[in-house]
């Protein structure tokens, strides 16, 4: 959830949903306060301007809102649809380990983004030997340049032969980092 929205109690809230207001189908909601989950109920929602507001039950003016500004809202996941074999839930790829098929690893997933052609890995690099990249970015092109994602050991391969692997010199040495480039 975002900032406050008014003196009633109104928040902003920012979807990671396809469909952005599709996060209303999923109820109840969650959030994590003082390190407790805690039930909340969506009292409304509506558009404004190009934010999307909610008013959730019991939070009834701008101080009680400010509370739960950050706040992440999770939905139980047995609510979400079934995906077809390939698809896979954001939520599901994050803290993921990603390495090369050469066996290097280049971080953990602690992002995605929509690019409109392609979803996008946001990588934190391992800074022992990333040669000062702090995150890499690597596009999610199934059969292209993910090879395997395997939920259970959380890990994603990734080909290093494509064109968005860039041999760059550092130093007058021959580095080698992710970076994306369609």
């Amino acid at each position: 959830m975002g900032s406050s929205y008014g003196i009633r109690g109104w928040l902003r809230v920012f979807s990671s949903t396809e469909d952005a207001e599709s996060i209303f189908d999923y109820q109840p909601w969650f959030i994590q306060k003082a390190g407790q989950w805690q039930q909340v109920q969506l009292e409304s929602w509506k558009h404004h301007n190009q934010d999307m507001i909610i008013k959730l039950k019991g939070v009834d003016d701008r101080d009680a809102a400010n509370l739960l500004t950050n706040c992440e809202i999770v939905v139980d996941s047995s609510q979400l649809p079934q995906l077809e074999e390939g698809d896979y839930y954001w939520k599901d790829l994050m803290g993921c380990q990603v390495v090369t098929t050469e066996g290097y690893d280049l971080g953990k997933v602690v992002d995605m983004m929509e690019t409109g052609s392609n979803d996008v890995l946001v990588i934190k690099a391992n800074l022992k030997d990333a040669f000062g990249i702090k995150e890499r970015l690597v596009p999610f092109l199934d059969g292209q340049v993910i090879k395997k994602v395997d939920l259970t050991t959380r890990s994603i391969e990734v080909d290093t032969l494509g064109s968005w692997f860039l041999n760059h010199r550092i130093n007058g040495k021959r580095r080698r980092y992710v970076d994306w480039h369609n």
